[in-house]
């Protein structure tokens, strides 16, 4: 036992604070709660504990570009260094990646080194995370990669047009048209959709534009903490804030590339937030987040309503994870259960 507890305070400090916090909660209302100092959790594996441990990346969650300009110069640069870390992770992973056109719109074809018998039929169409800003090009591909060789399936890649210069609705134009020209050419039973953060925004978009254009849907959903609502919903856009490491605050980066991606469009609009769609008719759908996530809530109430609409949807939480943390480090051993169980969703789901 050490010397502190309570951030910084001393032991013997500890019934004092817990008179004082229980005053302030007496009625009802918000509660309001000490400052405190989060520790690594104990429960994680040591190599998942050094990314829960990372640093805030200022460069990104503060980002705050003062014009168009701005904002293609940090998207470039950002995109610089997270494609250099894709690609470390696709050569250790032994994942091929092929550039493509599908619908016109520019996308990745990426198979893992090995693929069963029974997978050969079998695609996922990814949708990338990055705010609907960020991730051009081959630095949308982490999530495609990561997936790609857990889960032994080829993955397409939808290098969707983003803002400055293509707000809403160019992202979910380009991932419908490159959905309806995969399930033209394939097994509607055979092909997922999968996507996370923005992407897992998007995906559940696809589905609902397909729905409404009568479409065959996905035959499964793959969603990694999807932002399915771009306003401030849900308990953990201030529990976990400064808590998750990645986005860290809901007020800095994700706003802006909010607004800058509904481009004064209603942000109640479904197809930007479609936890505000109906849900019914979907096909089963796996959802991820973590404990840390701020996003967690989202996952949480897409999930609720998914199951009121009697579809049939697993909800699948990392603990300790912060936003993305599982494809940030993806072979961690928490990383690697997470992506056992995406496999094993996708086998029971996808056909062909």
């Amino acid at each position: 036992m050490t010397s502190e507890d309570h951030a910084g305070l001393p032991l013997s400090g500890y019934p004092a604070l817990q008179e004082a916090v229980g005053q302030l909660n007496q009625s009802p209302g918000p509660r309001t709660v000490p400052g405190r100092t989060i520790p690594v959790p104990r429960s994680v594996s040591a190599a998942f504990g050094r990314t829960i441990a990372l640093p805030y990346r200022d460069s990104e969650w503060k980002l705050d570009p003062p014009d168009a300009a701005g904002w293609r110069q940090a998207v470039a640069d950002l995109a610089v260094t997270t494609a250099g870390m894709v690609e470390q992770i696709r050569e250790r992973l032994g994942v091929t990646v092929t550039e493509g056109v599908v619908a016109g719109v520019p996308v990745f074809e990426v198979a893992p080194a090995a693929m069963r018998q029974q997978h050969q039929g079998r695609l996922l169409v990814n949708t990338h995370g990055g705010g609907y800003v960020f991730n051009p090009g081959r630095a949308s591909l982490l999530e495609a990669v990561v997936i790609a060789a857990n889960c032994g399936i080829k993955v397409v890649a939808v290098d969707y047009r983003m803002p400055p210069d293509h707000p809403f609705p160019a992202a979910l134009d380009d991932a419908f048209a490159v959905w309806k020209a995969v399930v033209e050419s394939h097994s509607p039973g055979s092909v997922g959709l999968c996507g996370g953060s923005a992407g897992g925004g998007l995906a559940l978009a696809t589905t609902l534009r397909a729905k409404q254009e009568g479409v065959p849907l996905p035959a499964a959903l793959a969603i990694q903490t999807p932002w399915a609502d771009l306003e401030e919903v849900g308990d953990s856009f201030r529990t976990n804030e400064w808590l998750d490491n990645i986005l860290v605050s809901y007020r800095a980066a994700p706003q802006r590339a909010a607004r800058l991606y509904a481009n004064s469009h209603d942000l109640s609009d479904p197809f930007l937030s479609p936890l505000r769609g109906d849900l019914s008719g979907f096909p089963p759908t796996m959802l991820l987040s973590g404990t840390r996530d701020l996003f967690l809530s989202l996952t949480v109430l897409v999930h609720r309503k998914l199951r009121r609409a009697g579809v049939p949807a697993e909800l699948h939480l990392v603990e300790g994870a912060a936003h993305f943390h599982y494809f940030i480090n993806p072979f961690a051993d928490e990383s690697q259960d997470v992506f056992a169980e995406m496999a094993g969703f996708l086998d029971r789901h996808l056909t062909g």
